[in-house]
């Protein structure tokens, strides 16, 4: 007696997980300045125009953290 297996693809689509929040941050290129860690973006964004007015420092590197899970899709 041979042991067969059965696959079967279903299709599964990736979205945020609904108990956690989305956190934006943000680093300045030139002198490592960071704005404080926020779960919206607008408040990081006036941060980083506040950094640029201040010091002349114009680039920056933002970060958006979410957690993510993987479900059926239906």
């Amino acid at each position: 007696m041979s042991v067969r297996a059965a696959m079967r693809y279903v299709m599964h689509r990736i979205t945020e997980h609904p108990d956690t929040d989305v956190t934006f941050e943000a680093e300045c290129l030139h002198c490592g300045w960071k704005a404080t860690p926020a779960d919206d973006s607008a408040s990081v964004d006036v941060e980083c125009m506040s950094h640029t007015g201040r010091s002349g420092h114009a680039s920056f590197r933002r970060i958006r953290t979410s957690f993510a899970m993987v479900v059926r899709a239906e």
